[in-house]
């Protein structure tokens, strides 16, 4: 994903950066970047750089401090490995160690740690691709037992590649037959964690800071999780008041943090969960910002860039949990958003980031993020529907889930 995913708020931490008398410089290997994504100095790397290449030309730059904001998850451990370098130069970086990151983006390293730390998870398993195509040791008996295991934590069983991120590689297990066709030997295979379907509201929380202090931004809820794997950004996101899910949640966070503290993490990381309404279940920490960091940041007036460029600076960071300050959404246009509509758009609420998704060089469409005030629900929903009704846009999908979210008497 590109660096527009953090619009407006990375070109803001860089003009506070500026404001100061400090220069900031991008570092990237993919996606353009011009002076309205960052207003600074740019560098494009080539995709297969290697933490040391990266290390060499921050260093090069001449950077006193850097933070990491790559994301999937397997560039966040390149650059875990590049500030391991970067600390050993004098330059001090903003990213969480390696030996906790290389256990955050493990699925079922992560499904422990959280277990240990007292967090509800998915009952499961870990299946092991060298033994499955019998590369060292032979284990006759291995199939067998991982069949006894799924039947031991039931039908349908979510298998997730151990080392993946933004949803890709999930598949559903839903019979022995399902499990064999997985268990097939094969030169593709990778190693997976089959895990119960848990069934609930998909959210996720960002959480930012380093020991001692960590800024647990609002949650966001960014679709239904169950049987079927769905498209990270395939449904309405949205941050505001759920009263008793917000309150539940809260020991949670606690928790979380406590996790935070006791792996060193320094920075940023996302948490994605199922809230089943009565109880929160992690599914995965990833030691990077967040997909719905935007979301979180608009939400509660919180800048997670310039908190991590605080840190960099080694200037204190607020801890604590965040407020809500407003209503946050946001949804896609699959048939892109027409100038005029997206005008219109920005005279009923404030429109906090409106661009095309590309993901792995693939456009998904037109991403659009806005906030409004409690108590302007119904004044919106009514503007939104006069525009949908000139314009079409937003998409009638979409509006119907923007009258249920934020009118849902109507």
């Amino acid at each position: 994903m590109g660096i527009r995913r953090a619009d407006p708020y990375i070109q803001r931490a860089v003009r506070e950066l500026a404001a100061d008398g400090i220069e900031a410089g991008l570092f990237h290997t993919s996606g353009p970047a011009g002076d309205d994504d960052f207003p600074g100095h740019r560098e494009r790397l080539d995709r297969g750089v290697t933490p040391r290449e990266i290390a060499d030309a921050v260093a090069a730059w001449g950077a006193d401090a850097a933070v990491s904001i790559s994301l999937p998850c397997e560039n966040a451990l390149r650059d875990a490995a590049a500030k391991s370098f970067l600390d050993a130069a004098g330059i001090p970086t903003v990213m969480t160690p390696l030996a906790a990151t290389m256990l955050l983006v493990d699925k079922w390293e992560t499904k422990q740690l959280c277990r240990r730390a007292g967090l509800d998870v998915p009952d499961g398993f870990r299946v092991d691709s060298d033994l499955l195509a019998g590369r060292g040791l032979t284990v006759p008996g291995y199939r067998d037992a991982l069949r006894v295991q799924a039947e031991r934590v039931g039908y349908p069983l979510m298998s997730k590649p151990v080392w993946d991120s933004t949803s890709m590689g999930i598949r559903t297990l839903r019979s022995p037959a399902d499990l064999d066709a997985h268990l097939a030997p094969g030169p593709e295979a990778v190693s997976t964690v089959l895990e119960q379907v848990v069934e609930g509201d998909l959210c996720s929380v960002d959480i930012v800071g380093r020991p001692g202090s960590y800024r647990i931004l609002p949650l966001c809820w960014t679709g239904r999780a169950g049987a079927e794997p769905v498209f990270t950004f395939a449904d309405l996101r949205w941050c505001g008041p759920r009263e008793e899910a917000d309150t539940a949640f809260a020991e949670v966070a606690r928790t979380l943090a406590g996790l935070c503290g006791d792996l060193g993490v320094h920075g940023s990381v996302n948490v994605d969960m199922v809230y089943t309404g009565e109880r929160f279940v992690v599914l995965e920490i990833n030691p990077r910002i967040g997909g719905a960091t935007t979301l979180s940041c608009a939400a509660s007036g919180t800048n997670t860039f310039t908190s991590l460029a605080r840190m960099a600076r080694g200037l204190p960071v607020t801890g604590g949990i965040a407020q809500r300050t407003c209503w946050a959404v946001e949804f896609l246009a699959l048939d892109g958003i027409p100038s005029a509509a997206l005008a219109e758009l920005g005279r009923h609420v404030r429109v906090v980031t409106a661009h095309e998704l590309v993901i792995d060089g693939v456009s998904h469409g037109d991403i659009v993020v806005f906030t409004l005030a409690r108590g302007e629900e119904d004044r919106t929903v009514k503007a939104l529907t006069e525009l949908h009704e000139t314009s079409g846009f937003p998409g009638a999908e979409v509006m119907a889930k923007l009258g249920a979210l934020l009118d849902p008497d109507r």
